[in-house]
């Protein structure tokens, strides 16, 4: 039973991990996807990789922007 309950909180701790993303949260699920269909190889998936950085950077400065 605890096993279960355990992993349920690794499941809802990833869900909200994945919200606090945003607007990225998508490119991230596809990183995630990419990763597990490439078993874990991280330059099969540069192009998510790529995009999911170009995500972050566009959020963090419009962030900035709305702070000023």
């Amino acid at each position: 039973m605890e096993t279960t309950s355990l992993h349920k909180n690794d499941a809802d701790e990833d869900d909200e991990n994945v919200k606090q993303l945003e607007q990225c949260s998508s490119i991230y699920l596809l990183l995630q996807e990419c990763l597990v269909n490439s078993n874990r190889n991280w330059k099969a998936c540069q192009k998510e990789v790529q995009d999911l950085k170009a995500c972050n950077e566009r959020r963090q400065q419009n962030a900035k922007r709305n702070k000023n």
